[in-house]
């Protein structure tokens, strides 16, 4: 398999490793988006989270809550992000699942944008869609 997080994983590349037990690997990403930027992802490869069993996933957002409190507490953080981006169109670059811990400071330049667009949809419409 030529999936980066699989070699890193692996140990085939180095890593700066914040976490790791049986199931999961936390590793420092090297872009960091924010002073502490975290990534967590299973250990066997999912491409993403349609894929991962419900035990695994239930271990796996344990770690990140539990990582994610650490982060923020000895970082100094304001606050955190949490996100996970599933298929291209979302946003995934490397199609092995994993989560973004980014730690938030006062006054950071990161942005993440929603735009509010209520006017074009119907909530009753999409409603529907979901449960029908």
């Amino acid at each position: 398999m030529n999936c980066i997080f699989c070699k890193i994983i692996n140990k085939e590349i180095p890593s700066k490793i914040v976490y790791e037990d049986e199931l999961v690997l936390a590793i420092l990403d090297l872009s960091q988006a924010t002073y502490g930027h975290t990534l967590v992802m299973p250990k066997k490869h999912y491409e993403n989270i349609y894929e991962i069993d419900d035990k695994t996933l239930a271990h796996l957002i344990n770690v990140i809550k539990m990582l994610a409190i650490k982060i923020k507490n000895k970082l100094n953080a304001s606050g955190i992000n949490i996100l996970n981006n599933n298929e291209t169109a979302a946003g995934q670059s490397v199609m092995h699942l994993h989560f973004h811990i980014i730690p938030r400071y006062d006054n950071d330049d990161l942005l993440i944008k929603f735009i509010d667009h209520n006017k074009d949809i119907s909530l009753d419409e999409v409603l529907n869609k979901i449960n029908n």
